[in-house]
């Protein structure tokens, strides 16, 4: 009689964990994993601003050097109006003269605009501070 006995074989045995139930083991091993990916796509979204803002700065210091280069031309195109000016009194003066005031006039707008440009990079990648916040603010309270 020992079928009828609560303490027999008869008794209900405990049954082990359905293998459809994730263990603590695995749960932290797939967040683990998620932050990883997570944290992979940040890298990237920061390196895709970066490089679009980065290109918007080479721009804008392109235009600086062609100012710059512009500059070179005033002072040397200058100088020969100065020496010519003192070689001949008239008709090469005002040529060279000429030449040096539109050299000036480019590199001035050059300036102007490589200058404007430049102020209006933001090398801070927004975007993945933006979502960087927002992982924080899940990661306080995952369930809003």
């Amino acid at each position: 009689m020992a079928l009828s006995s609560p303490e027999g074989p008869a008794a209900p045995a405990q049954t082990p964990p359905a293998a459809s139930d994730p263990s603590i083991g695995d749960l932290i091993g797939e967040i683990s994993q998620d932050l990883s990916q997570l944290l992979r796509d940040e890298i990237e979204l920061a390196k895709a601003e970066i490089k679009q803002e980065s290109a918007e700065a080479g721009k804008a210091v392109g235009m600086l050097g062609g100012a710059g280069y512009a500059g070179h031309l005033v002072l040397l195109l200058g100088s020969l109006t100065v020496v010519f000016a003192l070689a001949n009194v008239m008709d090469i003066v005002w040529a060279a003269l000429i030449v040096t005031a539109l050299w000036a006039v480019v590199g001035g707008v050059l300036y102007v605009t490589g200058r404007k440009r430049l102020r209006g990079v933001n090398l801070k990648p927004e975007q993945t501070v933006e979502t960087l916040k927002e992982d924080a603010r899940w990661a306080r309270h995952p369930t809003s």
